[in-house]
């Protein structure tokens, strides 16, 4: 999903994420799309990333490391009513949101993230899916990525227009180099976020300090 917006080209060396001032005037949602959600699923099949199925499966992947917690800490925070054991991601996702988070709590000191959905099972979604028509799938090439425990989503409730804009600004550059895969929610409000084993935490080039310079939020849809 590239926009004009998303062509600049970044350099291909891998390095910290920058703490540089970037000046922007807007930043267009990162709208999702039925082939943006085909893609995470065919992303998490090529990466081996199996659904799992059931609290039974989830507790087992947890006690061999193949989960791990939500790196929670003052910049990162995780909604309340999460069970225990659905605030768990992928390794390389809690990479991602340790990175993410240091970013953010540079720019925005007195506000902090909040987790609100992380890993889920097939069992818990076929079961939002009876209660929720509008939750993804437990099955096929549209389910839910969060079965994989590779997706967390992350709340722009209490996000002001300007963090609203640094957050699109600094995920733009990963989501061009494939690193991730974002879809802005409006009727949920929030960033739902597929990250992959490429992920680097040493290699973004995204923007970790921004100046919103007379920014314009679009309106959602």
């Amino acid at each position: 999903m590239q926009t004009a917006s998303m062509s600049r080209r970044f350099p291909a060396s891998r390095r910290r994420a920058s703490l540089r001032t970037v000046s922007f005037r807007w930043a267009s949602p990162l709208a999702g799309s039925r082939e943006s959600l085909i893609h995470q699923n065919e992303m998490a099949e090529a990466e081996g990333l199996e659904r799992i199925q059931d609290d039974a499966d989830l507790d087992n992947r947890i006690a061999q490391g193949a989960l791990v917690p939500v790196p929670v800490n003052d910049a990162l925070h995780i909604n309340e009513d999460l069970p225990d054991n659905r605030r768990y991601c992928r390794p390389w996702t809690a990479d991602f949101l340790r990175s993410l988070a240091e970013a953010h709590a540079t720019e925005f000191p007195r506000s902090a993230l909040e987790v609100t959905s992380a890993v889920r099972t097939v069992e818990y979604q076929r079961r939002l899916r009876r209660i929720n028509g509008n939750a993804a799938a437990a099955d096929g090439d549209i389910a839910s990525p969060h079965l994989t425990g590779g997706t967390i989503d992350l709340a722009k409730k209490g996000m002001s227009r300007r963090e609203i804009a640094w957050m699109r600004t600094w995920l733009m550059p990963l989501q061009q180099a494939g690193k991730i895969d974002v879809e802005e929610e409006f009727r949920q409000a929030c960033f739902h976020i597929s990250v992959y084993k490429t992920f680097d935490a040493d290699m973004p080039d995204a923007p970790a300090s921004t100046v919103a310079d007379g920014l314009l939020d679009s309106p959602g849809r």
